[in-house]
């Protein structure tokens, strides 16, 4: 299969990339820069020059291509609004130029768009007014060209993807931790977080690329909750820091922004059963707190 990629030069990008490439499938990626052009080619990636905001370049590259797997989502966190409108933009571009030809369509959200509180499975519906309910639109506009003719699915990624260079959520709270001298955590720390490795997300990418049924949802999570404490206490071990919890009004100070404090305090388990049952995907690599004793997230200090 020819697919074109939106993405595949970002942190989990890339695994994806090589991922396909590595099953034997030809990959025409979106590329904005000489050095993510540069990144693709050494993939085995073939790079096409646009961006998400050049429709013209989105149209050409997925109406060339057998399928497309959409990734990348940007733009400035305090406009979530104009990030919500590029990325359904974006999404009706890529789902209007494969209408009517059966043709596979993967895009990506995140688990925080779930009700929080509760274990949630893709069979529950988003909470619009969630932390990540602008990230529905765009679930809503690709799932929506299942009755045009495309076999879409919607890949919703758990909040932490961890990895070798991770500079996400886990990567930011290593480095607020060495800069403040402890290791936080919010309230009892109880609250958890769904968690994926790079890795699995990739093959599960590739899977759905290659058989998701049209319509599907999808969960990107192969542990469904890790307490968020016990993510603190692994990085003050490792760290040799204290390890503290924080109320809600001293963990905005703390961390990088109240709204991260905000995030690193929800209590969000996700179910994958229902992934791993249809596609036959079977995660394989280390947990999240694995990775934390025997990755590299201590190798260097972050910035």
């Amino acid at each position: 299969m020819h697919a074109f990629v939106t993405g595949g030069s970002g942190l989990t990008g890339p695994a994806i990339v090589a991922e396909l490439v590595a099953a034997g499938h030809t990959v025409t990626g979106l590329t904005r820069s000489d050095a993510a052009a540069a990144r693709l080619e050494s993939l085995g990636a073939t790079p096409h020059p646009g961006s998400l905001d050049d429709l013209d370049s989105l149209r050409s590259g997925a109406e060339a291509a057998d399928g497309v797997l959409h990734m990348a989502f940007g733009g400035d966190f305090a406009d979530p609004d104009d990030m919500m409108r590029r990325d359904r933009t974006a999404i009706e571009t890529l789902g209007r130029a494969l209408e009517d030809s059966g043709k596979p369509f993967v895009s990506t959200s995140g688990t925080l768009v779930m009700p929080l509180g509760r274990e949630t499975t893709e069979k529950d519906e988003p909470d619009p007014a969630g932390i990540a309910g602008f990230r529905i639109p765009g679930e809503r506009a690709c799932l929506g060209f299942a009755a045009r003719g495309v076999r879409t699915s919607v890949v919703r990624l758990a909040p932490t993807v961890h990895g070798p260079g991770d500079y996400g959520f886990i990567g930011m709270l290593v480095a607020t931790a060495r800069k403040t001298g402890r290791s936080a955590y919010v309230g009892d720390g109880g609250n958890r977080w769904p968690a994926v490795h790079r890795l699995d997300a990739a093959s599960l990418f590739r899977l759905a690329l290659e058989k998701a049924p049209a319509g599907s949802v999808l969960h990107g999570v192969t542990e469904s909750g890790v307490t968020f404490k016990s993510i603190a206490e692994t990085i003050a071990r490792a760290l040799d820091l204290p390890v503290v919890s924080l109320t809600p009004d001293e963990a905005a100070g703390h961390f990088v922004s109240p709204f991260m404090a905000t995030v690193y305090g929800i209590d969000a388990p996700v179910s994958s059963s229902h992934t791993q049952e249809l596609l036959g995907w079977s995660p394989t690599h280390p947990t999240l707190l694995d990775d934390l004793e025997h990755g590299d997230y201590f190798a260097t200090p972050a910035s």
